[in-house]
């Protein structure tokens, strides 16, 4: 049986795999919404039933191509509002325009708080987001949001498919250390941070390695991988370093330009992600990534959502 009769879930072009297995966790049919563009390349939609007073949830990552994707979530979202939904939550299972979070120079825009701000403008009640790249970013939006982390789900395969003996969980860079230190510390196992200077963006030099990882498996935590130059490089430093192999785990698959060739030709010898970005045909093909998904998790998520419930009790 559905859980409620109340609850209706949409997705946008690009999370109709998640947005599948979310439906399929909670025994829900997902909504009737027609997706498409006119001639001129404008986003048109039209939901196909009757949402009136309902729970709606619209399901879609903003991630390549970010400017369609992130049309399509505010269209769709205008057109629940539109059509008299008593209460309208984004699902965001990756949020584009993070990293631009702040002026860290000159005359730059802050585009994670515009973004944050077209969504509330587009009638969005409450944001459910995955992973943010920073917890402040909750801050950007001036309605409530649930942040799902997707560290225990990472923790629970690694445990399940893997031998802890000798195992090191790494920083691939000094922001990422309180992540990973949360991640040592529900694996029990020890932490390394990868020391690196960014010249400028996409483009990362490796320094040093404070910790030691000589003769260990080392396993890189980060948020997301889009250029792979930094966790390609971050590999190769921890194996100069003398450790044994090396793998990684990272939320948001983004694998733009040639990541995924980088990845293929590097020391790594896994790199777990989740189905947060749906994967393109040749990163499916490369026998080096492996999907996770994470679909249960939201679906939980949004199952607690709508009955009123807690969401952080799924991180305890």
């Amino acid at each position: 049986m559905p859980y409620s009769e109340e609850m209706k879930i949409f997705s946008g072009s690009a999370s109709l795999e998640v947005t599948q297995g979310i439906c399929n966790h909670l025994y829900e049919k997902q909504g009737k919404a027609t997706v498409g563009r006119f001639s001129d390349g404008e986003v048109a939609v039209q939901i196909g039933e009757n949402i009136r007073g309902k729970d709606v949830f619209i399901v879609n990552s903003t991630s390549i191509p970010i400017n369609e994707n992130l049309m399509e979530l505010l269209i769709l979202c205008d057109a629940a509002k539109r059509a008299s939904a008593a209460r309208i939550t984004l699902v965001l299972p990756y949020f584009g325009y993070a990293r631009q979070d702040r002026k860290d120079r000159p005359r730059v825009p802050i585009t994670a708080k515009l973004v944050a701000n077209l969504i509330v403008a587009a009638g969005a009640n409450r944001v459910l987001a995955l992973d943010l790249h920073c917890d402040q970013l909750q801050g950007f939006f001036d309605i409530p949001v649930d942040h799902l982390s997707g560290d225990v789900e990472f923790c629970r395969h690694i445990q399940q498919s893997r031998d802890m003996e000798n195992l090191i969980v790494v920083s691939p860079d000094t922001g990422s250390v309180r992540r990973a230190r949360e991640v040592a510390n529900r694996l029990e196992v020890p932490l390394a941070i990868v020391d690196k200077r960014r010249p400028k963006a996409n483009v990362a030099e490796i320094m040093n390695i404070i910790g030691d990882v000589s003769g260990k498996r080392a396993l890189i935590f980060d948020d997301m991988i889009d250029t792979a130059g930094t966790l390609v490089k971050a590999a190769a430093a921890i194996k100069e370093h003398g450790a044994t192999d090396v793998a990684a785990c990272a939320t948001h698959a983004i694998f733009s330009g040639d990541a995924i060739k980088r990845i293929d030709s590097s020391v790594l010898d896994e790199v777990i992600v989740s189905d947060s970005i749906p994967l393109c045909a040749e990163g499916r093909a490369c026998s080096k990534i492996k999907v996770l998904s994470f679909s249960p998790l939201i679906g939980e998520a949004i199952k607690r959502i709508h009955g009123e419930k807690s969401v952080s009790i799924l991180f305890q």
